[in-house]
């Protein structure tokens, strides 16, 4: 590195430096300081609960000892040019260590190894520390994690042989463009770095994702409505309406022509409407749950039956959307109005939310408290944190290797749709974050009857009688589907239950012909029962949810719908908005 590169790289450090100090400030908030006192709560029970066996702590100390002068000694070795066989080896999939220096130099490997060793037994020692409740058990697992994969060797470059090849054969300057890189990100960032992981530049809505024909055919303070215009000469007689979740954009649904399940559906002879959810501003800080119910998913039904001429609909809802759609449909039971839902299909989505998944590591008074206090302070709870931290629930694919991507080897991600729709954040209206934190996960009140209200209005789920297709997938790590099918179970009608493959959104967006089966087979009592009978199909389930679809049409089809009255083309405005632009004209 010359003395320009030099100076320039210490400029970048001293400026990046001031502005991780200005992102550290605002982490007074009171979510960051609730979770450090659980941190430290957590662990000084876990320790004080470990001493009372102090025997079986020693013993546990010494055999880690004796694993790394085994290692060491292995080390040593394999310098000497022995072959040695590896004490531990990397996890399928762990793609850290996948530079040949870490295998085949034996200082690195020693590196490696020991790293491996000492996370492993910090993770198993969690498991072992008696008399801890599932949930402290389960926040130690997690943020142990955390620890040990934030402190990996590949994190580093005095400790990543690929890091320090690249800086020496560059002269430094991947240090200096990750430096640039950094600090746009810090710049952007909320209270928490958000590592960028895709070309943001390289997709705009509506010329390369989104791309669906249709138009705006209803504007709201909450939400558009988008009628997608027919591809086929007649259409189904029911509409076929889409609730999305409102804490991400909708067009998950309606990526590349390729991968989207909105084209699909259009090809398939349905009348597809979509809504799209406004991203939450200071208009919008005193927007609670029930509004998107009334004001939402209710309007929106009004706002097809304009449009079609048709009362009654099959409605999909995604995540949280199904969530919605479901209390929406039990708030028009409980009104004692006519169903308007006539089938509804839910993509990964919690009714029950006893099993959380490893949000669950979050949920607890203090932290909901906390929450609660920073929403009311707030109004709004910032999409960029939540990104971050669903990120860090698979920190090491999500999180970590960009880190070192952008910041260490200076690369400019690649462009990815699925990474671009990811990083594109949406706000949450502050009570309506505090509603869904308290009553619904914390507090479970959805699948009690009478326990959550909509306007006045209790709420039962078993009043819901409607033909129902629950599709979760396998490795969902948001949603888990052990918790969708206990969910699904607290509705009445004809329940129809699909196993994906893969997670929260590949699984879903799995067009036919893509790589993900599906399981299909006769309900159970439990889910595992269920899975035990259930046979696996080959290829994607939008086929056979289509085949469901198909029986519930309403009546015989009818001539393609024309859109007669378009506000503007799809996919409309709302969806535009970004909260974390890297790229000129995409801000807010």
């Amino acid at each position: 590195m010359n003395q320009g590169s030099y100076q320039r790289l210490m400029e970048s450090l001293i400026r990046c430096n001031e502005q991780l100090f200005e992102l550290a400030s605002k982490q007074s908030q009171p979510t960051t300081q609730a979770l450090l006192q659980m941190q430290m709560q957590d662990l000084s029970n876990a320790l004080n609960k470990g001493m009372e066996d102090p025997a079986a702590l020693l013993t546990q100390q010494a055999n880690w000892w004796q694993s790394q002068l085994q290692l060491f000694q292995n080390a040593m070795l394999k310098q000497a040019g022995q072959e040695v066989a590896p004490m531990v080896e990397p996890e399928r999939g762990d793609r850290r260590f996948r530079d040949s220096q870490w295998q085949e130099h034996p200082w690195y490997d020693y590196i490696k190894q020991s790293y491996l060793l000492t996370a492993r037994q910090m993770l198993e020692q969690v498991d072992r520390i008696p008399d801890l409740t599932d949930a402290e058990r389960d926040r130690l697992r997690f943020f142990t994690r955390q620890m040990v994969n934030a402190l990996a060797p590949s994190n580093f470059l005095a400790s990543n042989p690929e890091l320090l090849k690249l800086t020496l054969e560059s002269g430094g300057h991947n240090l200096l463009d990750g430096l640039k890189l950094l600090t746009e990100d810090i710049e952007r960032s909320a209270g928490t770095l958000n590592v960028r992981m895709t070309d943001e530049s390289a997709y705009q809505l509506g010329r390369d994702l989104a791309t669906t024909p249709g138009e705006v055919i209803h504007q709201a303070p909450l939400f558009e409505l988008i009628q997608y215009r027919p591809s086929t000469d007649t259409v189904a007689k029911r509409p076929l309406l889409i609730v999305p979740p409102f804490v991400n954009k909708y067009y998950i649904l309606d990526l590349r022509p390729e991968n989207s399940l909105v084209k699909y559906l259009v090809d398939q002879g349905h009348t597809v409407l979509m809504i799209s959810w406004a991203n939450p501003d200071q208009r919008h800080t005193q927007v609670d749950f029930e509004d998107y119910v009334v004001d939402g998913v209710l309007a929106a039904l009004d706002a097809v039956e304009a449009a079609t001429g048709e009362r009654e609909v099959n409605a999909v809802g995604y995540c949280i959307g199904g969530t919605l759609l479901a209390t929406a449909m039990a708030y028009m039971a409980g009104r004692r109005m006519k169903q308007r839902v006539k089938s509804a299909t839910f993509f990964t989505t919690i009714l029950d939310f006893s099993q959380p998944g490893e949000l669950g590591a979050f949920i607890n008074d203090e932290i909901v408290t906390a929450m609660e206090t920073q929403n009311a302070d707030n109004g709004l709870m910032d999409g960029r944190q939540l990104a971050v931290t669903f990120s860090l629930l698979r920190e090491n694919n999500l999180y970590w290797n960009y880190y070192i991507d952008g910041y260490l080897k200076g690369q400019s991600p690649m462009a990815f749709d699925l990474l671009h729709w990811n990083c594109d954040s949406t706000n949450v209206a502050g009570p309506t974050h505090s509603t869904m934190l308290r009553q619904l996960y914390l507090e479970n009140r959805l699948i009690q009857p009478g326990e959550f209200t909509v306007r006045g209005s209790k709420i039962d789920l078993g009043k819901i009688t409607v033909p129902t297709y629950f599709v979760s997938t396998m490795d969902d790590h948001i949603a888990l589907w052990q918790g969708t099918y206990q969910g699904m179970q607290c509705l009445a009608g004809e329940p129809t239950f699909v196993l994906g493959e893969s997670g929260h959104i590949a699984g879903i967006i799995n067009p036919p012909g893509g790589k993900y089966g599906h399981y299909t087979g006769p309900l159970a009592d439990a889910a595992e029962d269920w899975l035990e009978q259930a046979s696996h199909q080959e290829g994607s389930w939008w086929t056979h949810w289509q085949g469901w679809l198909s029986e519930r049409q309403g009546a015989e089809p009818v001539p393609a719908r024309n859109i007669n009255k378009g506000i503007a083309p799809a996919p409309g405005d709302y969806v535009q908005v970004r909260l974390n632009p890297t790229a000129k004209g995409d801000a807010a």
